[in-house]
């Protein structure tokens, strides 16, 4: 906090949502694209979450009746993530088998694959470089299109309906791809109102509807893990529990551990900063919309599969490197005189990790002081010590000073 206003430091920030989740002030909200970005473009693809099916119940709300909708509001074509997890699913069930590494972590949520480049930096090795679902259905969507109808990739806008901040931020700065072939991301709350308003009015669509339950399910907590179907696997959400299993890795735990799924929302996707139901009900809707759907993945993707692994086309582009947090100075010089005032600064402060100053603890406030981020004037410990030392020798300065005034009449 930095006159009375909240501020986040960009180079250690992940985007976990997290902020806007728990402020009460609400100081923070994410930015993504407007609704309105997709006129830009003369042929738009709409990319739902799996998550964003769960925001809504009733017996007569199915998949195809959502993504009818998505039509109805000004999209050309829909393509669901889900298909595209389906892909995921045999990448990282391909790659889990001929991998030695252990344990190894899946690289699908943005917001772990920062905590680890920033925080677990020694575990980058452990992610497992395949792309994420939401980059691998734009690329096949812009690819079918450009195919079908000769447009070109420029003149086609994929648009991801997120249910997170951290997916905003991997499309505009994304990670282990050197350009992304999503062209914008809209919050999912801002287009489940628009839908709300059109789904009583639309009659079924069946057929729009290609996913199977295995990527449906890819929106929850646990559902990543039950597609991949390794022998030894575990599942852990939300931030905290995430960070703790990431720290027991760290020590040389779970190396008998084949894969984990890790999410930063509490219940997965459905958890996301962005969404608008409970996360607990949109499971359970997006549980009761997976029934009646075909639970293996179908033997179409699995042999487009076989073609597009032998191609490459699910790795990523670029190796996962660690994120600096603390770059004290690029001179080297002015960066060990700095780290030195850091030691000394941090032995200096009280070491209670109260946040009155605005920092979050002792140590982040010596680092903002030694960057010119924040004074020693910020901790109230230090202030009040000298207040009262300024105050102790305000005292003694006065009992020192002469009269000038005599009262007895002495000249």
């Amino acid at each position: 906090m930095r006159n009375g206003k909240a501020r986040i430091l960009e180079t250690r920030c992940i985007d976990c949502g997290e902020c806007i989740r728990t402020c009460p002030n609400h100081a923070k909200r994410a930015i993504a694209d407007d609704f309105y970005s997709i006129n830009k473009y003369a042929y738009t693809v709409a990319l739902p979450a799996p998550s964003f099916f769960g925001q809504f119940s009733g017996s007569d709300v199915t998949i195809g009746k959502i993504l009818q909708a998505l039509l109805v509001l000004g999209f050309t074509a829909v393509y669901e993530v889900a298909e595209a997890a389906e892909h995921v699913s045999l990448a990282i069930r391909r790659y889990v088998e001929n991998s030695t590494t252990r344990p190894l972590i899946s690289s699908s949520c943005p917001a772990i694959v920062r905590l680890i480049q920033v925080r677990f930096p020694d575990l980058i090795d452990h992610l497992i470089p395949i792309q994420a679902p939401v980059d691998i259905a734009a690329r096949f969507a812009k690819e079918s299109i450009m195919r079908k109808y000769g447009l070109k990739r420029e003149d086609i806008g994929a648009f991801f309906i997120t249910p997170c901040p951290a997916k905003v931020t991997a499309l505009r700065q994304p990670i282990g791809l050197g350009t992304s072939w999503v062209d914008g991301a809209i919050p999912l709350s801002d287009v489940y109102a628009r839908v709300l308003r059109v789904l009583p009015h639309l009659e079924d669509t069946p057929e729009l509807q290609q996913a199977s339950a295995t990527g449906i399910l890819w929106g929850r907590a646990s559902g990543e893990e039950d597609a991949i179907r390794a022998p030894k696997q575990v599942a852990v959400d939300g931030i905290h529990a995430v960070i703790d299993v990431l720290s027991e890795i760290e020590i040389g735990k779970f190396h008998d551990v084949d894969f984990i799924e890790c999410q930063a929302c509490r219940g997965g996707c459905v958890g996301g900063a962005l969404t608008v139901q409970n996360a607990f009900l949109a499971r359970v809707n997006l549980e009761n919309l997976a029934q009646g759907l075909p639970e293996a993945i179908s033997l179409e993707i699995e042999e487009e599969f076989q073609q597009r692994w032998a191609a490459g086309d699910y790795e990523l582009e670029t190796k996962l490197e660690p994120r600096s947090i603390l770059k004290l100075d690029d001179d080297f010089t002015k960066a060990i005189e700095k780290m030195e005032l850091l030691e000394k600064t941090v032995a200096f402060l009280p070491g209670l990790d109260c946040g009155s100053c605005g920092s979050p603890s002792c140590q982040a406030l010596a680092e903002d002081i030694v960057q010119g981020l924040a004074t020693e004037g910020d901790c109230v410990f230090v202030l009040r010590d000298g207040v009262q030392s300024l105050a102790e020798e305000l005292l003694e300065l006065a009992r020192r000073v002469p009269g000038s005034i005599s009262y007895e009449g002495e000249v």
